[in-house]
Order: structure tokens, then C-alpha cells, then sequence
């Protein structure tokens, strides 16, 4: 059994093997394209390259967890270890920024598995990272949905991210599982008043934009 103060303080890299691996193995799947545009006319662009990351699921969903409380809503948000935003820090930046990004706000959030199809399968996966991630038991019918799937970053980035709302409100919390990774390590959980988390996310202190994006989508809905 470990003693002391376990809080994760930095990640250190063990290995770069980047020279060394190939693009379509891990987690995510680089595809290095040489593509050219076809026209109309029938004329086509000059050949340039393509990268393109894919993951092996393409898909996610983001679920907005939310309660009312006395003071209006609350939205449930997590603090996770996120290795790619730490490790900008010694990188040149446009604008300097000395935030270290070792844990990222953001909201509950997973990968699409092979199982899920169609809005069932959208709902399904809510439910399983709400449990997961919060520690909440929903069902699937209590998960709403947040207009159209979007892109974070299509211009690299194949995946799609289902935007999605759930309310928690008088539902009994559970210390939530994870999933036994060193990437859930100093995972906390906390709820914070909605329009505190939107300034928050407007201002940059909450560089989620998952998050923003539902929190909009939830007030126009209810508004």
C-alpha cells in the first residue's frame, strides 16, 4: 500500500520512440496522404500531403452532467492528467501562457465503442461514462441530446464528438471507477455553478471546448 502524498506532480517521458514506430499503430493512427483535388473541369490541383489522425473508433461523446440547486444550475466537471497539453510547456508560443496544463478541466467524456450504433448507441455510451466518470447511475432515455455532432480540429483530426446533457439532480452519487489507468491518477471531481464554468471557459481558465460548446447548446435549448 503506498504512503505519503501521492499527488501527481509532473509526467515524466521514459522513452521517445517516435522515430521508431509506425504511423498506424497505438492509440491514435497517423495516415500520411499524398492527395490532389479533382475539379469540375476535370483538371486536378497539384499533388500535396495530407496527415490525418484517426483513433480506432472514430467517435465520442461529451456528456454535460448537471443538477439545479438552490442557487440554479451546478455543472459536474473532472480534472484529468491530459500528457499533450502538458507537454507544450518549453514549446515557442504565440502568446506566452504560463498555465502547465498537468490536469485539464473538462467534462465527462469517452470513446465510442464497436457496439454503439446509431442515437442508441450515443445514449448508451453516455450512460457507461457517466458512470464511469461522475458516479452516477442514469438511464438512457434521461439522456438528452445536444443538436448535431462537431469537430474539434478538422483540419488534422477525424473525430466527431456527440454533444450530450444528463440531470442528476436528487440522484445519489458513487465515487466514481475509472479505469485503473495512471491516466486517471489525481482525477477530482468537483461542481461548480454554470455560469461560473462558462466565464471560466470563455476566459481561458477552462480551455475545454466540449464543454463550452454543451453548456451553450443546453441554455439555448432550455431557454
Amino acid at each position: 500500500m503506498r504512503s505519503g502524498d501521492t499527488t501527481v506532480t509532473d509526467i515524466e517521458i521514459i522513452e521517445d520512440f517516435s522515430s521508431t514506430a509506425r504511423c498506424d499503430e497505438g492509440f491514435l493512427r497517423l495516415r500520411r496522404l499524398r492527395c490532389r483535388n479533382r475539379r469540375a473541369d476535370g483538371s486536378t490541383s497539384p499533388v500535396y500531403r495530407v496527415d490525418v489522425v484517426d483513433r480506432p473508433r472514430l467517435d465520442a461523446v461529451a456528456v454535460l452532467v448537471y443538477r439545479r440547486g438552490a442557487s440554479g444550475l451546478e455543472v459536474l466537471t473532472r480534472k484529468n492528467l491530459r500528457p499533450a497539453a502538458y507537454f507544450r510547456k518549453g514549446k515557442e508560443m504565440v502568446v506566452p501562457d504560463p498555465v502547465s496544463y498537468l490536469m485539464v478541466e473538462e467534462l465527462v467524456a469517452g470513446v465510442m465503442e464497436v457496439e454503439d450504433k446509431g442515437e442508441e448507441g450515443v445514449r448508451r455510451r453516455a450512460v457507461e461514462e457517466v458512470r464511469e466518470e461522475a458516479g452516477y447511475e442514469v438511464r438512457p432515455d434521461e439522456i438528452q441530446l445536444l443538436g448535431g455532432a462537431f469537430f474539434v480540429a478538422p483540419g488534422i483530426l477525424s473525430e466527431k464528438v456527440f454533444p450530450t446533457a444528463v440531470d442528476v439532480t436528487g440522484k445519489e452519487a458513487h465515487p466514481p471507477e475509472g479505469d485503473g489507468s495512471p491516466l486517471e491518477e489525481g482525477t477530482r471531481v468537483q461542481w461548480r455553478p454554470l455560469p461560473e464554468v462558462l466565464a471560466a471557459c470563455r476566459h481561458g481558465e477552462v480551455p475545454d471546448a466540449k464543454l463550452e460548446i454543451a453548456i451553450t447548446r443546453l441554455l439555448a435549448e432550455q431557454s
